[in-house]
């Protein structure tokens, strides 16, 4: 999803852009991992500081919160101002104020639905203002991108930790199903923030972007474990990509189930079982001899 040009900040010079630099670098974090923190997309964040793109005003905001910095000196003041002496620094939760407007925003959407939730209602969540929310998130359709990402980034930690441990792609293949079978509170609310991802994606061109990008991920994902099951013989010679499409679609079917309300629809022990079989059924090798 891109922002308004209008939004952007000029920096010909690349001050704030040296600015930014100077964050990351007292922080000590990688890219990566700062772009998590202010709740940006990393490929943003790379060509920003490439000269590629410009920061918007709602970036260099959390960037100060973040790194602690005031954004006067971010934008181009001449030195840093110093704290009033006779003032406590105001408190910053942990993970800082951006991090905590999305994880409530993430919490309220799974609980509200997207459009059962108003920015008061994040306010009061976070114990500040409506203007402090749209300080760091200026629109709706920003906070559900941040949403949507800091989702899809806590996902991609827990899948990364899990596919180095497994001892071959289809224990791989298994790990990722397993974590995306709803049975723990964080897993609802993730896949409740996607299903309104994919609503907000059929009515707003913006979203829709922002729903391929992450939906193209996760099927590559699929498709890589498949391709490397079918190289180490635990898989049968399948078409990966077609096999990865089989079976996100059957994952979408099976999830969307399983988050219904009604007292008779599909447990997340009948979603498992059905995924494995499928696995069993249309992808492990048959057993050599």
């Amino acid at each position: 999803m891109e922002d308004a040009p209008g939004t952007r900040i000029t920096d010909e010079g690349g001050d704030i852009t040296d600015r930014v630099r100077d964050v990351i670098a007292r922080l000590g974090c990688s890219h990566r991992e700062f772009a998590r923190r202010i709740v940006m997309d990393p490929s943003k964040l790379s060509r920003s500081l490439g000269g590629t793109r410009r920061f918007t005003l709602a970036e260099i905001v959390r960037i100060a919160d973040i790194g602690e910095v005031d954004t006067g000196w971010l934008l181009g003041a001449p030195e840093r101002p110093s704290a009033p002496q006779d003032r406590a620094p105001a408190a910053v939760p942990e993970g800082g104020r951006p991090l905590q407007i999305v994880r409530e925003t993430v919490r309220l959407i799974a609980e509200h639905g997207f459009h059962g939730v108003r920015v008061a209602d994040i306010a009061a969540a976070c114990g500040t203002s409506p203007a402090a929310v749209h300080y760091h998130f200026p629109g709706r359709d920003e906070l559900l991108e941040a949403a949507a990402r800091w989702c899809m980034d806590e996902d991609t930690e827990r899948r990364a930790a899990g596919l180095a441990a497994a001892p071959d792609a289809r224990g791989e293949l298994l790990h990722l199903i397993a974590l995306q079978t709803p049975r723990t509170e964080q897993q609802r609310r993730q896949w409740l923030v996607w299903l309104d991802l994919w609503a907000e994606a059929a009515r707003s061109t913006a979203v829709g972007r922002l729903h391929e990008h992450y939906y193209r991920q996760w099927r590559t994902t699929v498709a890589e474990v498949v391709r490397r099951g079918v190289g180490q013989g635990v898989f049968r010679a399948v078409d990966p990509e077609f096999a990865a499409l089989r079976l996100t679609a059957l994952i979408d079917g099976l999830a969307t189930q399983v988050l219904a309300t009604a007292p008779d629809s599909t447990g997340p022990d009948t979603m498992h079982a059905a995924l494995l079989a499928f696995v069993d059924s249309e992808l492990t090798a048959a057993p050599v001899g």
